[in-house]
């Protein structure tokens, strides 16, 4: 027998990406030595002291029961510890932190915190495609802001307009962003803050690139605005900052209130990560940081090659300032995906068309900076091929 899914897993959005995979795939299966510049997955491993740690942890017999359900204590006086250190922010570690099981889980269960069905929530466009699956999961509606190079790549709160702010219950924002690379200043998120108090909205800052600035500049923390703790939180993610990807492990931070419904909904779905990997990311935050300024150094070195290259050939584009990736234009005669089909086809390498993550990424492909300088430099040659700029 066959039975049919629910009307919840029917609204959730096709996996855009899935195609681009497959094709990626079948090249490789045909012997060809494809460039995979479409990813997001970091290529570094975890640094050996992290590692230690959670092959130390993994022989202590009491983390082999179930953990507490909100997550160690410890763990959460680290991340406290960890944005006091970092960016002068006080958290109070029992009410104002959540232990996620990767930062994507905890963007998706925000929406079905704080949502009901036929509520609106506004998403970045171009954006994090998860952020639309959270939405979709609650049965909430989307109201899309649209990101425009000419602003700098930050929603313009005046063309949103009053009537969709003060019906809007929940927005999401994501800097250093995917896909535009763009970062966000202290004063526009202080502008955030003063928008969401008036409308009553909620706001949920994505800070999963929040270690990875170039140019001696840190990326700025939403909770660094006054008052943002009264209106939202921030997810942040190890996967980046530690290269632990894998490992599922982040926090979210902020509004009390926010951060118990989070709890709460968890109490429900988990009994929290197993203590062995809590204890790991502790020591991630707490120990040596110095691998996080080497892999900043090498993220950097390869930006610049990349960038370099790329405007040798007469691709334009601009360093970006943040996250491991390149946001960059197309020739106006292609549509995105017809240009990344052309590059998959004719140079084997992979890039991610920019209308994935929204109507108004047309126009433009996003390049992850996953690869070795000498890499990044062949797959521009292969692109120089073609005679395309």
């Amino acid at each position: 027998m066959e039975f049919r899914p629910s009307q919840m897993l029917e609204r959730l959005p096709e996996q855009f990406f899935a195609e681009l995979v497959r094709k990626t795939m079948q090249l490789k299966n045909e012997g060809h030595d494809v460039i995979n510049l479409g990813q997001g997955n970091p290529d570094q491993p975890t640094p050996n002291h992290i590692i230690d740690s959670l092959q130390k942890s993994a022989e202590n017999p009491l983390n082999h029961k179930y953990s507490p359900f909100r997550g160690q204590q410890e763990l959460k006086e680290a991340v406290a510890t960890f944005y006091k250190r970092n960016y002068d922010v006080d958290l109070d570690p029992t009410h104002e932190v959540a232990v996620l099981f990767g930062s994507k889980t905890g963007l998706v269960e925000i929406s079905q915190c704080l949502l009901n069905p036929g509520d609106l929530a506004l998403l970045p466009d171009p954006g994090y495609p998860d952020y639309l699956s959270g939405i979709a999961l609650a049965g909430a509606r989307p109201s899309f802001m649209p990101l425009l190079e000419k602003n700098n790549f930050l929603p313009d709160y005046e063309v949103i307009g009053k009537a969709s702010l003060s019906q809007a219950k929940l927005m999401y924002l994501n800097y250093p962003n995917n896909p535009t690379s763009a970062v966000a200043s202290e004063s526009f998120f202080d502008e955030t803050v003063s928008v969401a108090k008036e409308h009553n909205l909620a706001v949920v800052h994505d800070f999963a690139y929040g270690a990875v600035g170039f140019d001696s500049s840190q990326p700025t923390s939403f909770l660094q605005a006054e008052g943002a703790k009264e209106v939202g939180v921030e997810t942040y993610t190890l996967s980046k900052t530690y290269n632990m990807a894998g490992w599922r492990v982040g926090f979210a931070v902020g509004n009390p209130s926010i951060i118990e419904h989070i709890n709460l909904l968890q109490d429900h779905l988990y009994v929290s990560l197993f203590g062995a990997i809590q204890e790991a990311a502790k020591e991630a935050l707490l120990g040596d940081q110095s691998p996080v300024t080497d892999l900043l150094n090498l993220y950097e070195e390869r930006r610049n090659t990349f960038v370099h290259a790329a405007n040798k050939i007469g691709w334009k584009v601009d360093a970006p300032k943040g996250t491991f990736f390149c946001w960059l234009s197309i020739p106006p005669s292609y549509t995105s995906e017809e240009f990344a089909d052309l590059l998959l086809k004719e140079a084997h390498v992979v890039v991610a068309p920019g209308n994935g993550f929204g109507q108004y990424g047309e126009g433009y492909v996003r390049i992850g900076l996953l690869e070795t300088p000498e890499r990044l430099e062949e797959a521009i040659k292969r692109i120089e091929k073609l005679n395309l700029f």
